[in-house]
C-alpha cells in the first residue's frame, strides 16, 4: 500500500496557507490523511450495540414471513364487504398468532384472527373488531364503508425482501438495528475493532484531581472531559496523564502513544511558548503541519502522524483552554476519529431557530458559541448565550444546551435573526 505524505495533501488544497486555514479546509486534509480501520470482529448482537458494521447485513427471509393480519378482527375478501347498509358472515374459524389455518376461506364466510397471525387462504382483507357488530361465536355484521380491499393486511417482505441490504456497512448499530438483526435470525455480527486513543495533557502548571493545589497552578480538565467525549465515542481510551514541559518526558509519551494507540489526542503546547517543547518533538517523530484554523475558540492545532519503531499513530494537538479542546474535537477531531472507525459520515445536523438577543461577530472565521435553547410559549424555538465566551469558561459548556454555529463568512447577529445550533443530545 502507498504511503501518502501530509505534504502531498496539503499541495493539492487550493490557497493553503497554515496561519489562515479554514475549518472546512481542515477537515478535508485530515479526511483525505487518515484511513479507516482495517480490522474487525464477530460480536453477538447484544454485544454489538455502538459498535460500527463491517459488512453489510443481507436478508436471507421475508420480514415478515407471511401475509399476516395488522389487527384483531376478521379476515375476509375484500369482495363480500357490503356496498350499502350492512352484511352478516359466518365465521368459521379462530386463527391466532402463530397459527396456520390450513383451509381455504370460501365466499361469503370469515375468520376471527388475531394481530400477527398469518392471512389464510382466500382472504385479503381485514376489519378490525371495533367496526364490526352483533358479533358471536358463529358470525358477525360488518357495516357498508368501514374498510377497503387490502386494508390491515401486511404483505410478506413488507419490511425486508429475501436477499435485500437491511444495514449496510458503516452504520453504527443502535437499539433497532439490533432489533433487526434478531428478526432475522443473525445471532452475531462483524464490527470494526474499536478505536484506540492515547489522550494526555502538557504543561508543568497541571495538577491531577487528588494531588494538591500549589500557588501557580490549576486542576487538569482536559483530560476529563476528553474521557468523556471519547467514552461517548465508543473508542478503547489509554489516559496517560499529564507530561511535564520537558523534552525527554515528551519524547517518551509520544512514543508510548504511537506504540498503543492508533490516534493520539494532547492538549496544550501547539501555541507559541519558551517551555513549549510538544511542536519540536512531534516534528520530530513524524510528518505534522501545524495550523492556525480560521475558528473561534480553538484556533492553534496541530495534525499529522508520529511513529516510533514500526510503530505509528495519528496525532491531534489541540490547545490547551478547556473550551477549545471540547470544540476542536467536536467540529474536527470526532469526524476524523469516525472515519477511522470505518463509521458512516454524516454532518451533525444543524437548526435553525431565532436569537434572543444580539451576537457580535468578525466576518472572516468561524464562531462557536454555548447557547440554551428553549420554546416561548407560542412554540418558536429561541436561543440565547450562556454568558461570556471566553475559551476558559468551562462553566459555559455544563450549562449549555446546543453550540451556536457563526459562519466564517457571518457578520454580526441582531436580535431575532435566525442563527443555526447544533443540539448536545446526540453529540455530547
Amino acid at each position: 500500500m502507498t504511503r501518502t505524505n501530509l505534504s502531498d495533501i496539503i499541495s493539492c488544497l487550493s490557497g493553503y496557507d497554515p496561519d489562515a486555514m479554514s475549518v472546512t479546509q481542515a477537515r478535508q486534509v485530515i479526511n483525505d490523511f487518515v484511513p479507516p480501520l482495517a480490522t474487525f470482529e464477530k460480536l453477538a448482537i447484544r454485544s454489538a450495540l455502538d459498535r460500527v458494521l463491517a459488512q453489510d447485513i443481507v436478508s436471507g427471509i421475508n420480514v415478515p414471513a407471511n401475509d399476516n393480519s395488522a389487527m384483531d378482527g376478521y379476515a375476509l375478501r375484500g369482495d363480500d364487504l357490503p356496498a350499502s347498509g350492512e352484511r352478516t358472515l359466518p365465521v368459521v374459524a379462530t386463527i391466532h398468532a402463530g397459527q396456520h389455518y390450513a383451509h381455504n376461506v370460501s365466499a361469503g364466510t370469515c375468520v376471527r384472527i388475531m394481530t400477527g397471525a398469518v392471512m389464510p387462504d382466500g382472504c385479503d382483507t381485514v376489519i378490525p373488531q371495533e367496526l364490526t357488530h352483533a358479533a358471536t361465536d358463529g358470525a358477525v355484521t360488518i357495516p357498508a364503508g368501514a374498510v377497503k380491499t387490502g386494508d390491515n393486511r401486511r404483505r410478506a417482505g413488507e419490511d425486508l425482501r429475501t436477499g435485500q441490504t437491511a444495514l449496510r456497512r458503516g452504520k453504527i448499530l443502535r437499539p433497532a438495528d439490533i432489533g433487526m438483526l434478531a428478526s432475522l435470525g443473525v445471532a452475531e455480527v462483524a464490527v470494526q475493532r474499536r478505536l484506540r486513543v492515547a489522550f494526555f495533557s502538557t504543561g508543568d502548571e497541571l495538577r491531577s484531581v487528588g494531588e494538591v493545589l500549589t500557588p501557580g497552578c490549576v486542576y487538569d480538565s482536559n483530560r476529563y472531559t476528553l474521557y468523556g467525549m471519547l467514552k461517548r465515542l465508543g473508542c478503547e481510551m489509554l489516559d496517560m496523564g499529564v507530561i511535564n514541559d520537558d523534552p525527554a518526558a515528551l519524547e517518551a509519551a509520544f512514543r508510548r502513544a504511537a506504540e498503543d494507540a492508533d490516534a493520539v489526542i494532547t492538549s496544550g503546547g501547539v501555541s507559541v511558548g519558551a517551555a513549549d517543547y510538544t511542536k519540536q518533538i512531534m516534528q520530530q517523530l513524524g510528518d505534522m503541519s501545524f495550523w492556525k484554523i480560521g475558528m473561534r475558540p480553538g484556533r492553534p492545532m496541530a495534525f499529522g502522524r508520529i511513529a516510533s519503531g514500526d510503530k505509528e499513530a495519528y496525532l491531534f494537538g489541540l490547545p490547551g483552554n478547556p473550551v477549545a479542546v471540547m470544540i476542536s474535537f467536536y467540529f474536527i477531531v470526532r469526524d476524523a476519529l469516525l472515519h477511522m472507525m470505518g463509521a458512516e459520515q454524516a454532518p451533525l445536523p444543524r437548526l435553525q431557530v431565532v436569537s434572543r438577543s444580539a451576537i457580535r461577530k468578525r466576518p472572516g472565521r468561524t464562531e462557536y458559541q454555548r447557547g440554551i435553547l428553549s420554546a416561548d410559549d407560542d412554540g418558536i424555538w429561541r436561543v440565547r448565550l450562556t454568558g461570556e465566551q471566553g475559551s476558559g469558561i468551562l462553566r459555559s459548556m455544563s450549562d449549555a444546551n446546543c453550540i451556536v454555529v457563526l459562519n466564517d463568512d457571518q457578520g454580526n447577529v441582531a436580535s431575532g435573526d435566525l442563527v443555526q445550533v447544533v443540539l448536545f443530545d446526540g453529540l455530547v
